[in-house]
């Protein structure tokens, strides 16, 4: 029986203090993570934030400015030092797939194999098109696949080597909103099978969260947060954060005799507070509202969303809150409702008037 955890596991990729410039613009700034055996990490963050220049970083394509990278616990790069990509051990996988348009499914799962002898190559290749479901179409093209079956089939090629890690640069992008889903699923299924190492770099916050085992989120090249996809949703570090993994409100909110009091309810916070002023993140889905005419809250908009309804509410003092509501729950815009709030799930940050997004005036409570 394997009595071995995760976190007794072998480093694979370990990044400490990376940073990377393009001519004056910093695009990584002091990264720092690692990756155990058969885990998976997703790279999370906005167009730009530096998530697939990380990966570039860790393939070989591009050279570091500061820090060291590690694969297998020897150094495969630095500011002097540049291990050639394909002594690095690292399978890439990109948005296009990158298969030979000339080349059967067989010719290119084997691509990278050439250094291996005929049978072993045969060997290697049984053993992909089983696990990536794809027995039975050796004759076919890639043009003759479907979206799916081509990306089953990179995957295939990028595993077929053993790689020490996998990397995957937004490889459902192209996809559109079904058969995303199921690829999803079905590579996450091939990855778990294999024993898989995975990086992979998304700006889809459900796509990281179902994916992965952890989640670093990325914010003009900082590493804001790592951690679960619990922890990332439910404990955000940063109002960045907050904001990026999920739908987020920022309330105004005073300390008064060790309290925090919103415009919603006041509650206790088990940490030492050291500013006299706050913000308090809420999600939609932590209130509710009843109908009251003689309410101090109004219904400014409704936004369908299929499986619910989400409610803009405006405060008696200007800030707004949204509010998440079953599908057949429907209201008039203008109608003055009173709102009740969870505050158990709630997130204190210092208040910071640069970050002020509220649209509100200063609570007065």
């Amino acid at each position: 029986m394997n009595t071995e955890t995760k976190t007794d596991k072998p480093l694979v990729v370990s990044l400490r203090g990376v940073s990377k410039t393009y001519g004056d613009t910093r695009v990584i700034e002091k990264v720092s993570f690692e990756i155990k055996q058969g885990e998976i990490l997703a790279l999370l963050g906005p167009s730009g934030c530096g998530k697939t220049t990380t990966l570039r970083l860790i393939a070989g394509f591009e050279q570091p400015d500061e820090g060291t990278i590690y694969i297998q616990g020897t150094e495969a790069a630095s500011p002097d030092f540049s291990m050639p990509p394909e002594q690095r051990s690292v399978g890439m996988m990109f948005q296009e797939y990158a298969l030979f348009p000339h080349m059967t499914v067989p010719e290119n799962v084997v691509y990278g194999l050439k250094g291996m002898e005929r049978w072993q190559q045969k060997k290697v290749l049984a053993g992909m098109l089983e696990l990536v479901d794809m027995e039975g179409y050796e004759d076919r093209y890639p043009h003759q696949l479907s979206g799916g079956e081509q990306q089953r089939v990179a995957v295939a090629r990028a595993l077929a080597p053993c790689p020490a890690a996998l990397l995957l640069d937004e490889p459902f992008s192209n996809l559109d909103a079904d058969l995303r889903a199921q690829m999803r699923s079905e590579v996450l299924s091939i990855l778990r099978r294999a024993g898989t190492t995975a990086i992979l770099v998304t700006h889809d916050q459900e796509e990281a969260f179902i994916l992965a085992d952890r989640v670093g989120v990325l914010n003009q090249g900082r590493l804001e947060q790592l951690g679960t996809p619990e922890d990332i949703y439910h404990r955000p570090r940063t109002p960045f954060v907050a904001r990026f993994v999920g739908q987020a409100d920022f309330l105004i909110a005073v300390v008064k005799d060790g309290q925090v009091e919103t415009e919603l309810g006041s509650f206790y916070v088990d940490e030492p507070i050291h500013h006299r002023r706050l913000r308090v993140m809420i999600r939609p889905d932590d209130i509710d509202f009843v109908i009251d005419n003689q309410g101090k809250a109004t219904i400014v908009n409704r936004e369908f969303l299929g499986s619910e309804n989400l409610y803009n509410i405006r405060l008696g003092s200007g800030e707004m809150v949204r509010s998440s509501q079953p599908s057949t729950s429907i209201y008039p815009i203008d109608q003055k409702v009173h709102i009740t709030a969870n505050l158990d799930h709630v997130v204190v940050f210092p208040y910071d008037e640069t970050e002020d997004d509220s649209g509100g005036k200063d609570a007065d409570f």
